[in-house]
């Protein structure tokens, strides 16, 4: 899982990453720290001094951290960022937690990495709520009101639940909104729950699968189409409709919402086949049920199931005897 924790500089964003480490450790997971700092434009140097409110972690060998700095890139990331996800993921890190620079109200390129993002706000700034509420407020699946023990955090929650009920017509069901102290280490257990139930709600949508699909996509081929299709720009815009036309609020099993995925990026990226590894030829006919626009190959260790998919529209069997689970 890829938690996001963003917000206003000094809004505790270090000491929050810290103390959700903890909490993930305590249910003996791995866990990987990515950290950005801001570049200074005057002299291209960055402290990198995140990591100095998590040195309780500093022996722990399931801990790992990594600074990095913006190197002038205004999305609240570094460019190289979505790399050294890549690299934590094929690790295996159980989680990944992404720290955002300090952001204002358009640093929202979090939400293109990670799971569920943690927007962290701190009372006496209500003015900002307003000023945020078009930007980086859309992208929260958790408010976090840290430094929940200063007099001003009811009315900042108060503002929250009015803004977020005019964002949703009254409808209660949207992000929660929780309390937090992080230097006691206060509310932080529920912080991590609700992220983590934010992750799972999203993976039972289709149109997280197909950002999904689409991102595998684009890592592997971006550059190399880059090179060999001469006069044509491959970036991320052509990849713009791979993660629309998915049913707004629609949410269904994983495994289906994924077979949908894979026919919506089909149609999307003008793929030239899906390979499916399936036991039973249950992911394959899933797959093939959503009429994708690129042919099935479904691979398979069972004769008996390649012999019943031949029959199948547009799926072409393959016995192999090595082929893993669904």
């Amino acid at each position: 899982r890829v938690i996001g924790v963003t917000g206003a500089p000094g809004a505790g964003k270090s000491t929050v990453v810290a103390r959700l480490a903890s909490c993930f450790r305590n249910q003996d997971k791995r866990v990987a720290i990515l950290a950005v700092d801001p570049t200074s434009p005057f002299t291209g140097g960055s402290i990198l001094g995140d990591r100095i409110r998590m040195q309780s972690h500093d022996a722990d060998a399931g801990v790992y951290i990594r600074s990095m700095a913006t190197r002038g890139s205004l999305g609240g990331l570094a460019p190289a960022a979505a790399d050294v996800l890549l690299a934590l993921d094929a690790a295996g890190f159980d989680v990944i937690l992404i720290e955002t620079v300090g952001v204002g109200q358009a640093e929202v390129d979090v939400v293109q990495l990670a799971d569920a993002v943690a927007l962290l706000l701190t009372p006496s700034t209500g003015d900002d709520v307003q000023t945020m509420k078009a930007g980086i407020m859309e992208i929260a699946d958790v408010f976090v009101i840290n430094k929940a023990d200063l007099p001003a955090a009811d009315r900042l929650e108060s503002e929250l639940r009015a803004m977020l009920s005019l964002r949703q017509g009254g409808n209660e069901d949207g992000p929660p909104i929780l309390r937090a102290v992080a230097t006691e280490g206060r509310g932080i257990g529920k912080v991590a729950e609700a992220l983590v139930s934010g992750v799972r709600r999203r993976e039972r949508t289709v149109e997280y699968w197909k950002h999904r699909l689409a991102e595998m996509v684009r890592e592997r081929l971006m550059d190399r189409v880059a090179r060999d299709a001469e006069g044509y720009q491959w970036s991320r815009g052509a990849f713009g409709g791979a993660t629309s036309g998915a049913v707004d609020g629609q949410t269904m099993e994983i495994e289906d919402a994924v077979a949908r995925a894979a026919a919506g990026v089909s149609r999307d990226l003008m793929v030239r086949a899906i390979v499916v590894f399936s036991r039973t030829g249950r992911s394959a006919s899933m797959v093939s049920a959503w009429r994708p626009q690129a042919p099935i190959l479904a691979a398979s260790s069972s004769e008996t199931t390649c012999r019943r998919l031949m029959l199948s529209w547009g799926i072409v069997p393959m016995h192999h005897q090595e082929v893993p689970t669904d």
